[in-house]
């Protein structure tokens, strides 16, 4: 398999990862009144989310294999 297509399928499973966790169902998980260090939940949760997959992406992109 050629690396430039593993990085795509990469790079599409995380696309479908961050189509899951901003889905309807996940938010209404974390959309509670209450905070974490002064931030509402859901907003920590989004923040942290789309952190996370921009990390992932430019793990996938920056990786040789």
């Amino acid at each position: 398999m050629d690396k430039f297509e593993l990085k795509g399928q990469r790079l599409v499973a995380l696309c479908m990862l961050g189509v899951l966790l901003f889905n309807y169902p996940m938010l209404a998980v974390f959309n509670v009144a209450a905070t974490i260090f002064g931030v509402p939940v859901l907003y920590a949760y989004i923040f942290t989310v789309w952190s996370l997959l921009i990390a992932g992406m430019a793990y996938v992109v920056e990786t040789k294999t």
